[in-house]
This record gives structure tokens, sequence and C-alpha cells, in this order.
């Protein structure tokens, strides 16, 4: 007893005169370099380094220095990027590390490449279906672990562009079509993705809804609709997240660049919104020094084509003001220190694999949404199916994710090519490793379940039609850089369902997309399940709904229109002939390449279900809209209008456990000048079996606000409010009043 005594006394000393040591070095370091002291806030640390550093020492923060998976883009110090997307140079004099960026959409890009393992979570349009902040947060935990275990200290997620065309390749990268939705959940995931230590991103910014002509589509659209849409669904994810940096996007808008535009950079995002981090330019996204300077970009990415040289030869001959460098210099210097890599120097680590495949599939399962389930097809009943045929998709070794810049690298590589020969490449469909398949049969030991390709449709129905039950497996693969022709499914999809549903009136259709897609052959199937692109763990989480131990909960961020011309803009122009132009003249030229191609979003900011109830069109599948195998009901709404709370109750009046997504939707009062609701607000209720829950949301007043642009400000009219609460845009029983005076 005396020596443990003596022990535990002895380690405390040590204990002690340890603390105090580094207590006396931080102090040290903290005299000799003040922005080192944790106490001050990140502006004030950066205000302090700023002083000690050289013309030179700050525009080595504002430019790139290549990109390692590209002979193109490289520099001197390109070989320090670690293998990722961009490496910005520090000041290691002054305790200022580099900035070493890897893109991570849904996962750490190019891991598998490099050697590396990274998780891929569900897509991120995908994510947003579990309308769920705290997936959301745990979809960040773990890219931002991740990153920080392979040697990254910034992040190039957070897409948050609003899904206005559904075509676009990138809308699985993005959330969704509402500014209240896809705001709250990437700025709830890029909050706990810069918690990790890595500088967040939002991006891109702004109006990058197509990818067709992506480098000089015009977006024409005006102040106001910009600003209660795309604007608003950045505000409100950057309120959120307070990223490090956001990233201007490529396209025009109303004429300027992305990256030099004064109006969008300068005016909105920085003197509106009080933005203090970095505006980062997409990859050779930038055009000008002088004029991209001034109108708020601070930093060229990948390279110094720009804001290198020339930069510095523009601040010599008095073109651009010194106090013009400090601003950029500053506010990447105040972007480390928020996120704390300055504090936190990269420390590479084996990733948290157990973890990431854990919450893959949580997130997962509340993503996956169930659109058709009539006669109760669903869940499988192991004693009435004893035979399950699964046709296409590649369903037997696996599921399919998104491509481009997001694309993560699967495991053992792409699953449906022979072991060593399935790299990652661009623009190739990848599948990971997850077979749908295996994961059933490890559900259902018992069950008979065989698979056929469904490249020939008369052996696909044959096999189906000796099923007691049939699933089929479609998908759409989605990238950068292209756009879908139309949202039909590709490679005769739509004719093998139509078969296999022939041959089998028992038949499952499994989606696996990256956005809205058509269904003319919906009316002849009992069952869709939308599973989007799964992740690294979609294969376990899909066969847990479908046998019913998850009860699906996901709902829609975004409309299911029953064909393209249903859409503001029934196809997108072809781009094709202005990109032979571009390549053969200077493309800023008076009637070049950039004057010709244009998109006019005439439809403002009726985005989506907006789009839909002011045409009076009746969609495929309505925004907000998803099944349970249970069901529910509304009532006894009341509204607080001091309090801006909707007060109602809802109740599971079935026989399983679920959660209900409920949705407050408003309409402006009588005399606005448009005929759509908007979402306000929503919550996740978790139900047991008859159970009622009295339930409170608040109604978030900035959706509801409008904006004139002849005084730039936004107002909240007076006068009575409708409320609308429901299971989806379309399904809303309870109404009520909000005044507002």
């Amino acid at each position: 007893m005396y020596n443990r005594k003596i022990s535990t006394l002895s380690l405390f000393v040590i204990a002690v005169l340890a603390a105090s040591a580094a207590a006396s070095v931080a102090l040290a370091q903290s005299a000799d370099r003040p922005w080192m002291n944790t106490n001050l806030s990140p502006e004030e640390r950066a205000d302090l380094v700023l002083k000690q550093m050289t013309l030179d020492e700050k525009l080595s923060l504002l430019h790139g220095n290549g990109m390692a998976h590209n002979p193109q883009w490289t520099m001197p110090l390109t070989e320090l990027s670690n293998g990722g997307a961009g490496y910005v140079e520090g000041v290691k004099r002054l305790g200022i590390p580099p900035i070493v960026i890897s893109d991570a959409g849904y996962g750490v890009r190019d891991s598998g490449a490099n050697g590396r393992y990274s998780t891929a979570m569900p897509s991120s349009l995908g994510a947003t279906s579990s309308w769920d902040v705290e997936s959301a947060c745990a979809f960040g935990d773990v890219i931002g672990g991740d990153l920080r275990a392979q040697g990254f200290n910034m992040t190039l997620g957070g897409g948050v562009d609003l899904a206005r065309e559904p075509r676009n390749g990138r809308t699985f990268e993005y959330a969704g079509e509402d500014p209240l939705l896809a705001g709250t959940v990437v700025g709830n995931l890029m909050k706990c993705e810069q918690a990790q230590h890595v500088v967040g991103d939002i991006k891109h910014y702004v109006m990058n809804d197509q990818e067709t002509g992506r480098f000089f589509v015009n977006s024409i659209i005006s102040k106001r609709a910009m600003q209660e849409s795309d604007l608003l669904a950045f505000h409100i994810a950057i309120s959120i997240a307070n990223p490090g940096a956001v990233m201007c996007s490529y396209n025009r808008i109303n004429g300027d660049f992305g990256c030099q535009n004064s109006y969008t950079l300068r005016e909105v995002l920085k003197k509106d919104w009080g933005f203090k981090g970095f505006v980062i330019s997409d990859w050779a996204g930038t055009h000008s020094t002088e004029k991209a300077s001034a109108a708020g970009l601070d930093q060229e990415q990948p390279m110094a084509d720009y804001f290198g040289p020339k930069l510095k030869a523009a601040v010599d001959a008095g073109r651009v003001p010194l106090s013009e460098i400090d601003d950029h210099a500053r506010r990447v210097l105040y972007a480390e220190f928020l996120s704390g890599v300055v504090d936190n120097p990269i420390q590479t680590s084996v990733p948290d694999v157990e973890k990431g495949l854990e919450v893959a599939q949580r997130v997962e399962e509340k993503s996956i949404v169930l659109l058709k389930n009539s006669p109760s097809v669903l869940p499988i009943n192991p004693t009435k199916v004893h035979s399950i045929a699964i046709i296409g998709g590649h369903a037997d070794v696996g599921m399919l994710s998104g491509g481009g810049s997001a694309q993560v690298d699967p495991p053992g590589g792409n699953a449906i090519m022979p072991p060593g020969k399935g790299a990652t490449v661009w623009q190739e469909h990848i599948w990971f490793p997850t077979s749908p398949l295996k994961a059933l049969q490890a559900k259902l030991p018992n069950t008979k379940i065989d698979f056929d390709s469904g490249k020939d449709l008369q052996s696909a129905a044959n096999l189906a039609k000796s099923a007691d039950l049939a699933i089929v497996f479609a998908y759409q693969w989605l990238s950068e850089d292209m756009d879908v022709p139309s949202l039909s499914l590709p490679d005769n999809q739509d004719a093998l369902i139509e078969q296999v549903a022939a041959a089998n009136p028992h038949t499952i259709v499994i989606l696996e997309t990256g956005s809205a897609v058509s269904m003319p052959w919906v009316n002849n199937v009992p069952g869709v399940v939308e599973a989007w692109f799964a992740g690294s763990s979609g294969h376990r989480a899909l066969a847990n709904v479908l046998v019913g131990d998850v009860n699906p909960s996901g709902k829609l961020p975004l409309t299911f229109p029953k064909s393209d011309n249903d859409l503001p803009r029934a196809a997108i122009q072809s781009a094709s002939s202005l990109n032979q132009m571009q390549a053969n003249a200077d493309p800023m030229s008076p009637g070049g390449p950039l004057d010709n191609y244009v998109v006019h979003y005439d439809e403002g900011a009726a985005v989506g279900y907006k789009w839909f109830e002011m045409q009076h069109k009746q969609p495929l599948f309505a925004f907000g809209f998803g099944l349970s195998y249970t069901t529910y009901a509304y009532s006894g709404l009341t509204v607080d209008s001091a309090g801006k709370i909707a007060h109602f109750n809802v109740k599971n009046t079935g026989k399983r456990p679920g959660t209900e997504i409920a949705e407050v939707y408003v309409r402006l009062p009588k005399g606005s000048d448009e005929p759509f609701k908007r979402l306000a607000g929503w919550t996740r209720v978790n139900l047991g079996p008859g159970e009622s829950k009295a339930v409170t949301v608040t109604i978030d007043p900035r959706p509801l606000q409008t904006f004139d642009e002849a005084t730039d400000s936004w107002s909240l009219a007076p006068g009575d409010y409708e409320v609308l609460v429901g299971a989806a845009s379309d399904n809303t029983p309870l109404s009520g009043n909000l005044q507002i005076h």
C-alpha cells in the first residue's frame, strides 16, 4: 500500500512538472510568436502573423503549386502535394504550415492510386434524403478523419448547388432542390468535417447548375431570384459551417465568370454575409489577375498563372494595392487558424475503417427512399418468398458510385473488372465490391437466390418467371464534366424492367442513381426503392431495408418528374459546336462562344417542387415524398405567430416502429407575386406502433423573406402566411395561419 501511494504521488508530480514545462514552452513560443497564442481569435492571430510577412510570402499563399495526377499542371513543389488535388506553400519560418488539398465529395479521392484507403459515404444527394443533421455531421466527421489520416488538411467537398437542372452530371454531389434543406444538410456536414482540423470548403459558388459548357456557360438570372434560391442555399450552409473557404465556379453569372464576379464575391459573400475566409478558384477557373483580385478572388488553383508573377508585377506597378494582397493573405491565414491546422499539424495514421463502414451503413439506411410498395411487396417475407431472381446492375458483384473529382477508389478496384484490372479511370463506371446478392443471401439463408445479368431480355424474363420475387437493379451513372441527355434509364433498362414485370407481377425495382429518373414502367411494378449511390456499406443497408430489419424513412430531396418535358427546359442545349469554336477562337471575343452559350433561368426562384406547383404539373414523385412500412396520421395544427412555431401531432397508425419526416411549408400572404409554397422547417419523429407525439417545428424566417433589388435588402412582408404541414410537398393535410405584423 505504501509503495502504491509513493508511486501515485510520483506520477502526479511528474505530470505537474510536465504540464508546467509545456506551459513554459507555450509561453516562450507566444512571446516569440504571439500569433501562436491559442487564446486569441483567428482574426487576431492572422493579423499578427501577417505583419511579419514579406510580399513574396503573402503571395505564396495566393496560388497553388500544381496537381499531382495531372501532367499539365506541374510546378517545382507539386511533388509535395501528397498525391492530392493541390498544394499551397506555407511560411515555415513563422510556423504557418502548407495547405495540402484533396477532393473529398463523398470520400477521399485517389486513395487507391496512392496506396491508401478511404470510406465512401453515400452520395451527398443520398445523404440529404435522410433530412437528418446528425447523419450529415457523422458523414463529415468520417471524411475529415480520413483526410487527416492520409495527410491532408483541406477538403474540396461541400457541394450545395441546387438541382435546378436534374440532368446535371454533378447532381449526386449536391443536396437537392430546396435552399433550406440543402443549406442545412451541407452546412452541418462541413461544420463537422472542418472540426477534424481540415480547412472546410463550400462550393461551387454559384449557379453551377449544369456541366454542359461549364467553362463558359452564361447563367442569366435576376438578382432577386438568385438571392431567394441558389444564393440562399449557400448563405445557410456558410452560416452553419463557417468554412475556411468558398470555391467559386467555372460558369459565368450574368456575364462575369464566377471567379471574378464582384457582385457574388465582393458584394454578397464578403460584404453582405461577412464571410471571413478565402475564396478559392475552381481548378483553372481563374481568368484574370487584376479584375479577379479586385472582385474578391483570394487564391488561384492549381497553378500561378494569374496570381503568381503577374500579380506581383501588378503590385509593383501600383495596379493592385498592397492592401488588397493583405486582405487575400489574411483570409487564408484566418482559415488556417480557424480550422486548427496551425495548432494541429498533419500526422498521418491508419483510418478507422470499422467506424467508416458503420457510419456509411447507418447514413444509407436513413437515406433509402421507398417510392412504391403496393400491395406491400416489401419487406420480403421469407415464409412466403422461397426464391428470388436478382437481375441486372451487376448486383452479383457490387453497387455503382458517382464519377469525376468526387470519385472514391473502391478497395480492390472496380468490382466489375477482373482482379488487378479495375483501376479507377476518369469517367469510367466504377462499382464498389458491395454485392446486394451476397448481402441478401446472408439475410435469407434459406431462400434460393439466382442472378441474371439482364443483357438478354428473354433470359432475364425466364429467370423472373421461375421465382417468387424478382428484383431488378437499375442504374443511371453520373459524373463531373458531363450531363445526361435525359432522365431516362440508359442501356435499354426500361425494356428490361417491362419484360421482367410482364413475366413476374411481384417485381421490385432498385434504383442506383445520382438524380431523378423517369419511370415509364412504374404502373407495372408493385415496388420501387431509391438507393442512390450507396457507398461502402450500401449492400448491407439495402438488405436490411428489403428484409424489414430497418424501416425506410428517407424522403426525396428533389422532384422526380414524369418526363423531361415537365422540366423548365425540355433539353439541355448542346455545346459541342461551341466547344469547337472555343478551341479555334478567342473565347472572350465579341460573338464568340462566351456570348453565344447562355442559359436563361426564367423559372427564377421556382426551383423543383415550386416550379411544378406554379405550372400546375403533377410530378411522378414529389419533393419530400417517401413511404414507410408503417403509416402516419397528422392532426391538431396550431401556430404560435409570436414565436414562429408550428405545433401538431403525428401518430403511427401501423404495426411497425418507424420514423416520419414531418415537413412544414409556408405560403406567402395573398397579394404576393408567387403561387408556390416554401419549405420552412421539418423534424424527424420516431414513433412506436400506435404511438402519437406532439411535435414542435420552428418556422425558419429566411425562406419566407423576399429580396428587393432596388434597395438591395431583404424584408419579411406583413400579413397572413399560410402554414402547411404534412408528409410531402404535395401532401400537406394540415393548414393554419402565421401572422406577421
